[in-house]
């Protein structure tokens, strides 16, 4: 199942580059009014090279928030970098706590080797399982996976 092959995956998958983040906007009229360049925002980041997918959460009462994949750093980054998104980062940041009262962002990079199995393996299409886990930071080796009947048990 350790694999660095993900063609096969998901365009999640394939991604090297993550962003989440979140704003706590500061009532129903700023959600209304983001409206606006939300839509343009979108249509840029799907246009873009390097977009893989994204994934927009809410969480009561008004905060909003974005999770999404682009194939590295620099593709992310370019983004950023796009006219609505600064537009809205400006509109966001620039007004004191009049739209919004917080907001966060992570970046993460993925590592170049992670795990598939089935219709997602690329290198043979088994469902095969690993040996051993992958060792924490404190480990050399890590232990081995245990299996119920050794026979494809649960």
């Amino acid at each position: 199942m350790r694999t660095t092959d993900f063609s096969k995956a998901p365009p999640q998958a394939r991604s090297g580059a993550m962003f989440i983040g979140a704003t706590k906007y500061s009532g129903p009229l700023s959600l209304i009014r983001l409206g606006r360049t939300w839509s343009k925002l979108v249509r840029d980041m799907k246009r873009m090279d390097g977009y893989r997918w994204h994934k927009v959460w809410w969480e009561f009462p008004f905060t909003l928030g974005t999770i999404a994949f682009f194939e590295d750093t620099d593709a992310l980054l370019k983004f950023a970098r796009s006219r609505h998104h600064r537009d809205l980062m400006c509109w966001v940041t620039d007004n004191g706590t009049k739209y919004a009262s917080g907001g966060w962002i992570r970046i993460f990079t993925a590592e170049p080797g992670g795990y598939s199995n089935g219709v997602w393996r690329a290198e043979d299409g088994t469902m095969a399982h690993i040996e051993d886990f992958t060792a924490l930071s404190s480990e050399q080796a890590g232990p081995p996976v245990h299996r119920a009947g050794r026979s494809g048990g649960a």
